[in-house]
């Protein structure tokens, strides 16, 4: 058990940088930028694989080690409490009044009928030891089922942790990001990014596609986080194999199922639909470009490449503001909502990376061997434009329209046949918790001796004082039995002078 909480505390500890640090099975994008803004800790978390730790070497081997290690608790303790299952209450101790909460009462019945009431009263609710020539107690016992449920609890995480090994087996998890209007086809090829579990191949993939018809933000416009998305959706017309087209409403925490396949909806922002000619007057690029939000005001940052643009290679990169203002001579958007979108972005020229085969983010623009445009002052030039704008670039080089804006949302899509596994085992350990919890075991022993003395009955010691007042006041000194009753609580609960108390008056009340 020692190593097993040892391994489950490293568990949680490992998994604390799968909570800070960007992973690229939740946003690849969050993974992208993460990289872009930390260029000397890249190659060593990429090392660790601390973005994608739950499905790192060393993650896996504590998951796997606990695993082992839970088993190894089990085992035992189930053939234990198959052995106590089997086995009779224990006999009463030679001396009863010295556990910490018992009493002593003398009564007029004989030591056969105070022992055949303490097995009728104890019997209801107790398992009692079959009684053995020349025994002068009755032994009970309860709550058996607080190591039962004990056990069921930690059964119940091997439950769970199958549960999450079919995921991570059978599973798979792809997000992608769609402009209003887009439709997804579920296929690899859709996907801007893909995980999928070791057993997992691509024909495994469901048949279906959706379409994004529309998208809806409310924004929050008082109070501390004013400028923040308060709910957002998108609506969807879908469509299973051959089926009939079906609309669906998107929204957080309200996944689409398709067929076992669930669609979540993640994230939004915004793609300004930008075109791009020429020196010649040419198109060379035209339609949304996603830009990421940087912050809660939706600042975002994007990149629009037309490498075939003539007399050269045209690159933008800059920020998209969606409502723009100057605030201290600084350049800000002040609310979320994209009521005075603004582009503000820098132009370059040359070799633009894309032509020595090597695979590039289209979120990332390679200026290495490329040169900044500039203008007749000699500093770079920027091109600051409002919808319905356009900008002539220098040199010939051509021209730049912001045309209007259009929302894009980031859906994730997975597939995970363990979850209904995961759950039982879930709901399984929280009736095993809960028994072991409030199920209380106990053990209780009444004696009886013949008394024909009459002597002073001792008191209740730790037990409820005046439990058994003027029981022995109804002596006359010529006979009589003195009962001793005693209550172990092997929980280390404090209730059991009550327990005393109610088993008293059951022992002495008049038989019916």
């Amino acid at each position: 058990m020692r190593t097993a909480l040892i391994l489950l505390l490293l568990l949680a500890l490992a998994a604390i940088p799968g909570s800070v640090i960007p992973q690229e099975g939740v946003d690849s994008l969050a993974v992208s930028r993460w990289k872009d803004e930390h260029p000397k800790l890249t190659p060593l978390y990429e090392r660790l694989d601390m973005f994608s730790v739950y499905g790192s070497p060393w993650f896996s081997a504590i998951y796997l080690l606990l695993t082992i290690s839970l088993v190894g608790c089990i085992v035992p303790r189930l053939f234990a409490y198959a052995r106590a299952m089997r086995a009779q209450p224990p006999a009463a101790p030679r001396n009863l009044t010295r556990l910490p909460v018992h009493a002593t009462y003398r009564t007029e019945l004989s030591t056969e009928e105070v022992l055949d009431r303490a097995r009728t009263v104890l019997g209801r609710r107790h398992r009692i030891r079959v009684r053995a020539a020349g025994d002068d107690f009755v032994a009970a016992e309860r709550g058996y089922l607080r190591e039962a449920g004990n056990l069921v609890f930690h059964l119940s995480l091997l439950v769970v942790l199958a549960g999450f090994a079919m995921g991570g087996l059978w599973g798979y998890q792809g997000g992608v990001i769609l402009v209003q209007g887009s439709t997804f086809s579920n296929n690899l090829t859709q996907y801007d990014d893909f995980k999928p579990g070791t057993l997992f191949t691509g024909d495994q993939l469901d048949n279906f596609r959706f379409r994004v018809d529309d998208f809806r933000v409310e924004w929050l416009d008082e109070g501390p986080r004013a400028g923040q998305a308060r709910k957002f959706e998108a609506d969807l017309a879908y469509r299973a194999g051959d089926a009939e087209e079906k609309d669906y409403t998107l929204r957080v925490n309200h996944p689409l199922d398709i067929d076992g396949t669930q669609v979540f909806l993640i994230g939004h922002g915004y793609a300004p639909v930008i075109t791009v000619r020429d020196g010649n007057g040419d198109v060379v690029t035209t339609g949304p470009t996603v830009f990421l939000p940087q912050d809660a005001s939706f600042l975002s940052f994007g990149v629009v490449k037309a490498p075939w643009a003539k007399p050269g290679p045209i690159g933008l990169e800059g920020l998209f503001y969606p409502t723009f203002e100057m605030v201290d001579g600084n350049p800000v958007t002040v609310f979320g909502d994209d009521l005075l979108p603004t582009l503000s972005m820098l132009a370059f020229t040359g070799d633009l990376g894309l032509d020595d085969g090597r695979s590039q983010s289209v979120y990332v623009l390679d200026k290495s061997n490329a040169t900044a445009v500039e203008g007749e002052d000699g500093k770079p030039f920027r091109v600051d434009l409002q919808p319905g704008d356009t900008v002539e670039l220098p040199d010939g080089l051509g021209s730049v329209t912001f045309e209007r804006v259009e929302p894009w949302i980031r859906v994730q899509i997975s597939q995970t046949p363990g979850k209904e596994v995961a759950l039982i085992g879930v709901v399984i350990a929280l009736v095993g918790l809960c028994v072991s919890l409030f199920w209380r075991p106990r053990r209780v022993w009444v004696r009886a001796v013949p008394d024909p003395a009459g002597g002073p009955a001792g008191g209740p010691a730790g037990g409820p004082d005046g439990a058994a007042d003027g029981a022995e006041d109804t002596m006359d000194g010529n006979g009589g039995t003195r009962v001793e009753v005693a209550v172990l609580d092997r929980s280390g609960n404090g209730e059991m002078d009550e327990v005393l108390s109610g088993l008293l008056k059951q022992l002495q009340e008049a038989p019916k």
